[in-house]
């Protein structure tokens, strides 16, 4: 980008106000004297004396690159960018003038600007440590390798200056939990800052939080910064970064109090406590820290998505649900704590009693599989704008999440979120309220490769549609050998390598989960929550729960995964070539050598039920050849399995009942209630054949539904609700719904009959 449009409309943003800032930390070696004194105020807490050192130089100081830092440092972003655009202009070949323009537009959260600004320094000098740095901190923030490439880089140059790269590669470290190591970088920060009389504040701060992966919430780091500035806030405030990166949400909470409380311009803390907040379902709260944030911070996106996300909960409606017995699949009653659910009001009247019913099996089925009661009443949000469930989970849209628990908050997408035939709701469901219980049964400490493998497993196993789905990437990845060693997983979810890494730890995760309960039965699942509840790492807890070393582990679970997908794996390019054939012919509408293809593909890799599987090819072909008991003995595979086509499903229902096979039929469009909840055919279906069934009570439920999606015939569906309730013995509201129904229709005669019936 050149300097003239860089000067243009692309700093508008920069222009507007001002922003005050929590304290930064100056570690750039040429930074100007001047800068320094004012820093040092700052530094001892002396925050008021600061600002006006840096006021002061923003007037009196001749050299605009002064001017510029000094404004930045006050939190006048607006004077900062003028004197930032002066300084170019009168240095363009400094490389500290474009880093730490770069630094202004990263604090304001426009990183792609700053990331061009610090490039262009390293144009200017490759080797300028601060500019590498910058680049660092924006790649770490992403969980981006490139940061500790960079980091060792500045050591490498320079071991005995390179302060602020040790303090990155520590925090990543942490993040990785790797706390020796970690430790090790922060004991070679703090002789540099002893030895050089730079602040060690935020190497206390890091300290402090090693202590507190370490289990030691009282670290000694803490009142040794206090004493250095009793108003800084990040003493607490970082500590409190590695609670929610580990889930443990409430601590960090109780940590961003005493941030704020401190130091009650530490905006960042009033985000992510307002942020945390919301997570523990305590919303006024949370949105009078996020107002405090968004005064001090208006730059920040997160901070402004999730202030509108609040504002939009006015068109939800929150419904209370109390504890109920439930009963368990080993047919034992579990009481229930409880379910709160908050969903979007054009939506609660239909999907409620399903989301209800699915959260209270749930609950009875962990409890019984994991022998732990929940405390508390679950909160349930589905969210039918996947861009506002993205803001709900990070203050930004475009993730690729469907579902993110919180303890006991679960958000998701809502049917109406994704495409019926990419989104399984009641799988995503069951799914995160595994999380609930595994977090939860833990106080947080799971692991979480363990968490999402647990999760993942009862997906497969105890789910609404149960059946194991292994995407094609992950194929592909255990044919390349791609899993990780047991202890090291979490690094496959947190920092992956590799564009499909994130979905194959899934995978793997579920894998391991599922070969730890055939070896060890479900105990073993239980003994490992136990151990991680201890604070064992997986390493012991895989030593304590199963008496096996993680090394025999990877190698005993590496001949599991053989014996469960090798075939597959060794046939994958046969499977491959007879799928395309499948389809092609399907296409070309050349059916028989379509099924023929179709049934090779099945025959080959006999689990694959999604996105364009040769079941759906098959039983197509089978229809099209005139077979429809074949075609229907197809989908009902491809339905045990696991796949939920809601077409393929519907179809299979009709066939079903065509065939007086009604009580399959009934449980098949069950089945599609839990991918298109939505669709008023699979309401208006499964109310009929229940009603046939004799199912009145049940009925009455489906057509409920159906009414409440507003049908095209409104008096049929009422006089047909009515019927379902004059057949269950509730005259009442039979007579209500035929009311309602005479008064769309006035000429409508079996309602006026039905009417007369309950008159007499």
């Amino acid at each position: 980008m050149t300097l003239a449009l860089r000067l243009g409309s692309t700093l508008l943003s920069l222009c507007v106000g001002s922003a005050a800032s929590a304290l930064t930390i100056e570690y750039a070696r040429d930074r100007a004297p001047d800068l320094v004194k004012c820093d040092q105020l700052a530094y001892r807490g002396q925050r008021a004396e600061a600002t006006a050192c840096f006021t002061g130089l923003t007037a009196t100081s001749t050299d605009s690159r002064i001017k510029a830092d000094a404004a930045r440092a006050s939190g006048d972003v607006r004077a900062a960018n003028g004197f930032f655009q002066a300084a170019l202009k009168e240095y363009p070949k400094d490389a500290a003038v474009r880093t730490r323009w770069g630094e202004l537009f990263a604090a304001t959260h426009q990183n792609n600007e700053a990331v061009k600004l610090f490039q262009e320094a390293l144009e200017l000098d490759e080797n300028y440590a601060p500019a590498k740095l910058g680049l660092a901190k924006v790649a770490a923030g992403r969980f981006d390798e490139k940061a500790k490439e960079l980091a060792d880089e500045v050591i490498e140059k320079a071991p005995d200056s390179a302060i602020e790269a040790y303090l990155l590669l520590a925090r990543t470290e942490l993040e990785d939990g790797a706390l020796a190591d970690a430790e090790a970088k922060l004991g070679k920060a703090l002789a540099i800052a002893e030895r050089e009389k730079i602040t060690p504040l935020e190497i206390y701060a890091l300290k402090a939080s090693a202590d507190l992966l370490h289990d030691k919430a009282d670290s000694a780091w803490t009142p040794k910064a206090l004493a250095l500035d009793k108003a800084y806030g990040d003493i607490y405030a970082t500590p409190a970064y590695f609670y929610v990166i580990t889930r443990r949400y409430r601590e960090a909470i109780e940590l961003y109090r005493k941030a704020v409380e401190i130091q009650p311009d530490n905006y960042a803390a009033h985000q992510e406590l307002g942020v945390n907040l919301l997570r523990q379902n305590k919303v006024d709260e949370a949105q009078q820290h996020l107002m405090i944030a968004y005064r001090g911070d208006p730059y920040s996106a997160p901070i402004v998505n999730t202030l509108r996300l609040i504002d939009s909960f006015e068109h939800f409606v929150v419904s209370p649900h109390p504890p109920v017995d439930v009963k368990a699949p080993d047919g034992s009653t579990v009481r229930t704590p409880g379910v709160i659910l908050r969903l979007h009001k054009d939506e609660a009247p239909v999907i409620e009693p399903y989301v209800l019913d699915l959260a209270n099996r749930a609950i009875a089925t962990y409890t019984k599989r994991y022998g732990f009661e929940l405390k508390e009443p679950v909160v349930v949000e589905l969210y039918p704008e996947h861009d506002d469930f993205a803001v709900r989970t990070s203050g930004l849209p475009g993730i690729g999440l469907l579902g993110v628990t919180f303890g006991y908050l679960v958000a998701m997408d809502s049917p109406t979120g994704r495409a019926d035939a990419d989104f399984h709701w009641g799988t995503t469901l069951w799914h995160e309220m595994a999380h609930v219980f595994t977090l939860e049964a833990t106080k947080h400490l799971v692991p979480r490769w363990f968490s999402e493998g647990v999760s993942v497993y009862e997906e497969w196993t105890t789910g609404p549609l149960p059946g194991r789905h292994i995407p094609l990437t992950v194929i592909q990845a255990i044919k390349e050998d791609k899993f990780l060693p047991i202890a090291e997983l979490d690094r496959g979810f947190i920092r992956p390598t590799y564009e499909a890494q994130v979905i194959v730890s899934y995978m793997q995760a579920g894998l391991t989960c599922e070969y730890i309960s055939k070896r060890w039965g479900q105990e073993g699942l239980e003994r490992m929550l136990d151990r991680y509840a201890a604070g064992q790492d997986t390493g012991a807890a895989i030593q304590a729960a199963l008496s096996i070393p993680p090394e025999t582990f990877d190698k005993d679970f590496r001949a599991f995964v053989e014996g469960e997908l090798g075939k597959v794996t060794g046939q994958f390019e046969d499977w491959q070539k007879a799928q395309g054939d499948a389809h092609k012919a399907a296409r070309a509408g050349e059916w028989q050598p379509a099924a023929e293809s179709a049934g090779k593909a099945v025959e080959l890799f006999p689990d694959y039920v999604d996105e364009g599987s040769p079941y759906l090819v098959r039983a197509r072909a089978q229809r099209e050849l005139g077979d429809a008991d074949a075609a229907t003995a197809t989908l009902l595979e491809y339905r045990r399995l696991g796949g939920h086509d809601p077409d393929a499903l519907i179809s299979l229902a009709k066939a079903l009942g065509t065939a007086n096979r009604t009580a399959d039929a009934i449980a098949v469009l069950k089945d599609a209630l839990m991918v298109a909840p939505l669709r008023e055919e699979v309401h208006s279906e499964l109310a009929d054949r229940l009603t046939a069934a004799e199912r009145p009570a049940e009925a009455a439920v489906e057509y409920q539904a159906l009414i409440a999606m507003n049908p095209h015939d409104l008096a049929d569906a009422r006089y047909r609700l009515a019927k379902a309730y004059f057949a269950a013995g509730e005259r009442d509201k039979s007579r209500e719904q035929l009311l309602y129904a005479l008064e769309i229709a006035p000429h409508f005669r079996e309602a006026q009959q039905l009417l007369l019936e309950i008159v007499r």
